[in-house]
């Protein structure tokens, strides 16, 4: 039986329908992503499959209590207010277990009452079917859980987990409010782009917990690397309903080409049936055949209402195209002795190899949230001055910067005036021209800054950027807000781009393609380290030193760093972290006891206090860790 099933579903706005006639299943343990173009209707659907939304016509059958956990796109939509403004994500986290603390606080009653000789045959009595349901449902490990799903999509441990909501920036609470969600073990998630606000380390680490979780799944995303590893089946919805592929994302790709191909050669091969039919009827209609002209007549036309092949028509894509542009010298970026920081307020990031970047190069930076990617490239640009150092421009550069806040855009200006802002070389009409290019049409090119979607107006700086002409590109984001065929598009762009890239992105289907070299940001080391080879060879030097549980090669460190900030983790942080670890592993294996130690009352007693004092010295122990962390801080 599935775990739910949709019959005819439709949905109207305003009198423009978006869906029509849906009919769809969702399985035990399906991981589905569904695609298909920007604006045919993907987060109205899961809207309706999460019950937040009714259908306008059509059923949907869910078994008796059925949990389903909704992440919504639009963060005015996602609860900013999460909590309140003195909880820290630690309380947040234990909220999704409030059932189960308040099962813990009655077996912590209950022991009480076991020191009282009047009371302790009655309270191990209720003690013992209490304590098998808390351990079966996980109460002995749903801390460890809010440790893993905090730290998986990036809170420190040290910094985040006890920093009061009021702190928290809006990705950081919509990122909040999904690890609570994850929390709540649900039995179908329905998640609208759930990578928005996830760095690389994040999105890989919920790849595997979407891989290894129990429940189904349903995912509008544009992260293509993300639904080939997760996704088993492919809904695709188009404005002529949906259609259902098995596999993951590549594999649906080749899927719908082939379906495309067969379906236009049977549309080719009707079409030539319909010629010849028609051209027979025509001829002898009046003519001695009457009768088989008209019985031909009579099939064609039945076969038009019942078996005609239409095409769909196909949906517009942006036409990205960078100009060809001047060529610069060979030598574009060179740096020395370079720091990353903020020298007014004596606040060093990370530091970078000496590093030569030459003309025709793609390189790819990518690193946690928060780690100062934005502000290699305004330091690059010189926007921001190095903390110490220095960056060398090249020769005969023309440098073009897509910001991934797109600050450049002013919020009253309309489209068409973004575009002339340019150059005042672009008349009215190239600008027209262009921005239909890029899906703009007729009165959206008169749309404010200021009511575009965040995709439009993504659209509109990368245009901008296309009209300079710059032979050197750095670019924050660029894909953020696009969907996968914009995203194609901009691929293809930048394969044929025969000038300079660096590229900020999460998207590592793009940095797989496109990337010659790879830069990546350490937190840890606090330094950038570079990959020569592309983004393989740096997934391939990861797993290498996973497995051989060696740290990562330390990039040299100029001297003015060494004087000014921090030095690497003294011998007191590694032997903590050793006995976190070694604590951690006592837990799980005296949890693995408890589950088989029956209706031994004195034995499951016995293992539940032991389970309570490996809590108490793991708190204990977080605690020095984060004393010896803060004794490090630069003074």
């Amino acid at each position: 039986m599935s775990l739910l099933q949709a019959v005819d579903l439709s949905k109207s706005y305003g009198g423009q329908d978006v869906l029509q006639g849906l009919t769809l299943s969702v399985p035990h343990q399906a991981r589905i992503a569904l695609v298909g173009p920007n604006g045919v209707g993907k987060s109205t659907l899961l809207r309706i499959l999460a019950g937040v939304e009714s259908s306008d016509e059509g059923s949907i059958q869910r078994p008796r209590g059925l949990q389903t956990g909704y992440l919504p796109q639009a963060t005015v939509d996602r609860s900013p207010g999460i909590g309140s403004d003195e909880q820290t994500p630690w309380e947040i986290g234990l909220e999704a277990f409030r059932e189960l603390r308040s099962r813990e606080e009655k077996l912590a009653e209950l022991e009480s009452s076991m020191a009282d000789p009047q009371l302790v045959d009655q309270a191990m009595t209720r003690y013992g079917a209490l304590q098998e349901s808390f351990e079966r449902d996980g109460g002995y490990l749903y801390q460890a859980r809010i440790r893993q799903v905090l730290s998986g999509l990036g809170f420190s441990i040290k910094d985040d987990f006890h920093r009061p909501m009021s702190q928290l920036s809006g990705g950081e609470r919509t990122r909040l409010q999904f690890a609570r969600l994850l929390l709540e073990d649900s039995d179908l998630l329905v998640l609208d782009e759930p990578t928005n606000h996830l760095d690389i380390d994040a999105i890989e680490w919920l790849e595997r917990w979407l891989r290894d979780w129990p429940g189904a799944v349903i995912v509008v995303s544009h992260d293509r690397f993300l639904l080939d590893r997760v996704a088993n089946t492919v809904w695709d919805l188009t404005p002529a309903g949906l259609e259902t592929y098995r596999g993951n994302y590549s594999a649906y790709v080749q899927q719908r080409s082939e379906r495309l191909e067969n379906l236009s050669a049977r549309f080719k091969s009707q079409q030539e049936h319909i010629r010849k039919e028609r051209d027979y009827i025509q001829r002898n209609i009046a003519a001695q055949n009457t009768r088989q002209a008209q019985g031909r007549q009579k099939r064609l036309d039945r076969m038009l209402r019942d078996e005609e092949i239409k095409l769909q028509k196909k949906q517009r894509t942006a036409h990205i195209a960078f100009r060809q542009p001047s060529r610069s010298g060979d030598l574009v970026l060179r740096t020395r002795d370079l720091v990353v920081g903020f020298r007014k307020d004596d606040q060093a990031l990370f530091n970078v190899p000496d590093i030569t970047l030459r003309r025709g190069e793609c390189v790819a930076l990518i690193g946690p949230n928060g780690s100062g990617k934005t502000t290699l490239l305004k330091t690059l640009l010189e926007e921001v001055e190095p903390f110490t150092g220095e960056v060398q421009l090249g020769a005969s550069l023309q440098l073009g910067y897509f910001e991934q806040a797109q600050g450049g855009l002013q919020p009253e200006r309309t489209a068409l005036e973004e575009v002339m802002s340019v150059s005042s070389d672009i008349k009215i009409s190239k600008a027209r021209s262009l921005l239909g290019g890029f899906l703009f049409s007729g009165g959206d090119v008169k749309k404010t800054m200021a009511v575009l979607s965040g995709g439009e107006r993504g659209r509109v700086a990368l245009l901008k950027l296309i009209v300079q002409g710059a032979n050197f590109l750095l670019l924050d984001e660029p894909t953020n807000h696009l969907d996968i065929p914009s995203q194609e598009a901009l691929q293809e762009a930048i394969r044929s781009f025969p000038g300079t890239i660096l590229l900020v992105s999460h998207d590592r289907y793009l940095v797989q393609t496109l990337a010659s070299q790879v830069w990546v940001i350490s937190t840890d080391e606090r330094s950038l380290r570079v990959f020569p080879y592309g983004y393989q060879s740096y997934l391939d030097a990861r797993e290498q030193e996973r497995v051989n549980g060696s740290d990562r090669e330390q990039a040299s460190t100029p001297t003015q760093w060494k004087s000014k900030k921090r030095s690497p983790k003294p011998p007191d942080i590694a032997a903590i972290e050793t006995r976190i670890a070694a604590i951690e592993t006592d837990m799980t294996q005296v949890s693995a006891s408890l589950e088989h130690a029956g209706t031994d009352m004195k034995e499951l007693v016995k293992l539940g206090e032991k389970y309570t004092s490996l809590e108490a010295a793991l708190e204990a122990e977080m605690q020095l860790w984060e004393q010896a962390a803060r004794e490090q801080e630069p003074t």
